[in-house]
């Protein structure tokens, strides 16, 4: 019994080099038309390409604009094997009732371990060192050299990257201390501020894990660079726009802070072949990092088996657990039924017009299942087999349909 939209008929495109964990997952599911590239594509390439496909996977390069969504006819659902979701407009693929997913935790013990070896690099300014060394220079000191068991982590923004981090520095002997603009289960001994401020002139190490929105934009400005305890370190691996560059740069130059690691930038290379340029090149006890964060073999392992599943789950099935765009639904198989996805904009009466049509024409429903947020409605029809064909055409009449999908 076929409970399943025929997978051989779905039409995949991979970009960004995408884990095989995901092409080994999309495989065992029976999808066959699977195409992967270790680049991105230019915008005219992918224009080209995207009327055709069905499930598009990417990472952040890609940028999805709403050129390019608007082309995607046949476009059920977006995977951005990544955190972040900042390259797709959103909005548009709502509008076009396209599902998008990501993964927002598969790479956090990656990201928080990363943050404590730049802790300690920092603080033991191994870096300077090693450059030192490699141009046969013995810098041989303890001089602005500390150990981190003692010091005061300050971090901005405990969510699921920032309450990991709290937790390893906590085993390291560091007394922890967070703030956030809401209210946040608190792990271990670590405390809350009750400001930035005062997070900021407690701290010996600050790590940025927030957001990117126009709230955050510059949080880490000149005003603020001020508050930090004279020698502190500052490291960012959450956006590139979150810390105003110019002025941590003067910061460093005047030593107001001791050191700096920053693994995103507000401008950052297309590609491995492209010149990355930032003024903060070349300043003391500056680590700068390619966007690496999150890039070990076992969270992209993670990742694109985590992204591949919730992709698999909407397209054979329906369940939109994890989406970003379509309200979220987990939805059980049933035997021997029609499965019907409508989604439509969320304005009263579509419900309403979706039982008349289904009354009027006499169809037995089986399973109803229905979930909104403030712009789009979400219902799932499970229908007796022995229903007119004609009901998936009279359903897209229906006043504010999006889209309709008939799965089995």
């Amino acid at each position: 019994m076929q409970t399943s939209v025929p997978r051989d008929k779905v039409k995949v495109l991979l970009l960004e080099n995408i884990h095989p964990s995901a092409i080994a997952m999309l495989k065992s599911a029976g999808f066959t038309d699977i195409e992967a590239h270790t680049g991105s594509l230019t915008e005219k390439e992918l224009l080209d390409r995207i009327s055709k496909v069905h499930l598009l996977g990417i990472r952040s390069k890609t940028q999805l604009n709403a050129n390019i969504l608007k082309k995607a006819e046949r476009l059920i659902g977006i995977g951005a094997f990544c955190i972040g979701t900042n390259q797709i407009d959103a909005a548009v693929a709502r509008q076009q009732g396209i599902a998008v997913f990501n993964s927002p935790f598969s790479n956090t013990r990656s990201v928080a371990e990363l943050v404590i070896g730049l802790s300690i690099m920092l603080m033991r300014r191994v870096f300077e060192k090693s450059e030192g060394a490699h141009r046969g220079q013995w810098l041989k000191e303890s001089t602005n050299c500390y150990e981190v068991r003692g010091k005061t982590l300050g971090i901005v923004g405990y969510g699921h990257i920032g309450s990991q981090v709290s937790v390893l520095a906590e085993s390291l002997g560091m007394q922890v201390i967070f703030y956030d603009i809401a209210n946040k289960l608190t792990l271990g001994n670590a405390r809350a501020s009750r400001s930035l401020d005062e997070l900021l002139k407690r701290s010996d190490i600050i790590t940025l894990h927030v957001p990117g929105s126009p709230e955050t934009k510059n949080l880490i400005n000149a005003q603020r660079l001020k508050k930090m305890k004279p020698g502190a370190v500052l490291i960012n691996l959450s956006r590139g726009d979150v810390m105003d560059t110019w002025a941590v740069k003067d910061a460093i130059e005047r030593k107001q802070i001791g050191g700096l690691a920053v693994d995103v930038f507000p401008e950052e290379p297309k590609s491995n072949k492209d010149l990355f340029a930032s003024p903060l090149q070349g300043l003391p006890n500056v680590i700068l990092t390619p966007h690496i964060g999150g890039s070990t073999i076992e969270a992209q392992e993670a990742i694109g088996a985590d992204v591949a599943e919730k992709m698999i789950a909407f397209t054979c099935h329906g369940n939109t657990g994890g989406s970003l765009t379509i309200p979220e639904l987990t939805l059980p198989i049933v035997q021997h039924a029609h499965r019907i996805l409508h989604i439509h904009r969320n304005v009263p009466g579509v419900l309403s017009q979706i039982n008349g049509v289904l009354s009027g024409m006499k169809v037995n429903i089986l399973g109803q299942y229905l979930k909104t947020n403030e712009e789009i409605g979400y219902v799932v029809l499970d229908i007796d087999r022995k229903s007119s064909s004609r009901v998936m055409a009279e359903l897209g009449k229906v006043k504010n349909t999006i889209r309709t999908r008939s799965l089995y």
